[in-house]
Order: C-alpha cells, then structure tokens, then sequence
C-alpha cells in the first residue's frame, strides 16, 4: 500500500530553519518524482520544489530558491525538505506528493499526497 507521512512541522521564529520530513511506504524513490507543495489559508496550493527521477536534479519554485532544499535518502524511503531563512509568508501546512510521470508544480499532477504538516514562522 502506497502511503506519504510527513512530520516535521514546527513553530519557529522569523531567520529560522525547520527540516521536513516526507516518508513514501510503498514508492521506489529511484523511480519516483516527489514533490512539496504547501497551502496557506485561503490561498491555492503552491508547488515549491520537486525531485526528478529523469534528470536526478531538483526544481524550485522562484519563492523557495536559495533557500530551501530537497533531498533524497533512499535507504530510509525518506525525501525532506530543508527550510532555511523562513519568513511569516512561509506559514502554512505543507505537503508531499508523488508521481511516476513528472515532476511537476501543478497539484493536478499528483495522484498521492501525504496528510501535511503545520509550519508557523511567528514574526
């Protein structure tokens, strides 16, 4: 049964770092795309980084860039997401989500999603 958790949520002070984790039961990470997403309230869910399996390489969104970091430990079927200098807009639940086809920053894209976690950067 293919499953996402994440955990990790926290929360932290403006300048702060917080590390996400997303464990995908049931995926093969070396041919899965894996992406985090995050969804403040009343605002669209938003695609921030994205793991290829094609490429191997990750992609940002432009509001994450230089500041956040995806990476991969397949050994503990574990991808996480590494949150550096984090600001009051960063405030949201965040999510994991997988694909077999792309990797993507469209949330149509995904067919599996974790359950998300809280992250509240206090100003």
């Amino acid at each position: 049964q293919r499953q996402l958790v994440e955990s990790g949520g926290d929360l932290v002070h403006t300048g702060g770092s917080l590390r996400l984790s997303c464990i995908a039961s049931g995926f093969d990470l070396e041919r899965t795309n894996i992406a985090w997403f995050r969804q403040a309230p009343g605002k669209e869910r938003e695609g921030l980084t994205c793991l290829s399996t094609s490429d191997g390489r990750p992609y940002y969104a432009g509001s994450v860039k230089g500041r956040f970091i995806i990476s991969r430990d397949s050994a503990r079927n574990t991808v996480y997401l590494q949150m550096n200098s984090l600001k009051p807009e960063d405030t949201a639940v965040y999510y994991c989500a997988a694909d077999f086809q792309v990797c993507s920053f469209l949330p149509i894209t995904y067919k599996y999603w974790g359950q998300g976690t809280q992250v509240t950067v206090s100003s």
